[in-house]
């Protein structure tokens, strides 16, 4: 892996159900020497759930990277013109959000994270997490699919009969879509089995 000095945004949005499967790969873009600048939505921020306390999991962002976790549109605009990115990652990303991106709307950190990065032509790695994305929401996700600077780590249905519209990412390979959005080359292939 070959991440070491990279400076990489690293956003969550709020499918909180998806926290435990990103924070082990968090902790693995630790270990390459990355480093790692973390953004919240203001859901993963202010929200408690089922899942845990929003400063539970922000507790856990910080401690993980040593950072303070960025999390107003002031504090994420200055990551294009004045403190670029090499990468920007949004895992997990929410349908809303991949809504959002997919049409120009940047009202929330990660996004205009995205945008600055963009504006850079770096690259966004993004890691979805939504249960419309093969219904209303799929055409956003072809429209980023074929968008410039856009990469996913590959995904697939995570529970095909109950949730059929449901797509996750499998968030395993997240190193590895993330080294090869930096050579532009997208992470073959990009859609997979999801297993539970």
């Amino acid at each position: 892996m070959n991440l070491k000095g990279k400076r990489i945004g690293f956003g969550f949005t709020g499918s909180h159900c998806t926290y435990d499967d990103v924070f082990p790969q968090l902790e693995r873009l630790m270990e390459t020497g990355a480093e790692v600048v973390p953004i919240v939505s203001y859901t993963v921020r202010n929200t408690d759930t089922k899942f845990g306390k929003a400063e539970d999991h922000i507790e856990k962002i910080e401690s993980i990277t040593g950072k303070r976790v960025i999390s107003t549109m002031p504090e994420a605009e200055p990551l294009g013109p004045k403190y670029p990115l090499d990468c920007m990652v949004i895992a997990p990303l929410t349908g809303n959000s991949l809504s959002k991106l997919a049409n120009a709307l940047t009202d929330s950190p990660p996004l205009m994270a995205a945008k600055a990065t963009m504006r850079n032509q770096n690259p966004v790695v993004l890691g979805i997490s939504t249960n419309d994305a093969l219904g209303l929401n799929g055409v956003n996700l072809m429209r980023l699919m074929a968008s410039k600077y856009i990469y996913f780590i590959p995904y697939g249905q995570d529970d095909p009969y109950k949730k059929p519209n449901s797509l996750v990412a499998k968030m395993d390979l997240l190193p590895e879509a993330i080294e090869a959005a930096l050579d532009r080359n997208q992470l073959q292939p990009v859609i997979v089995p999801h297993l539970n």
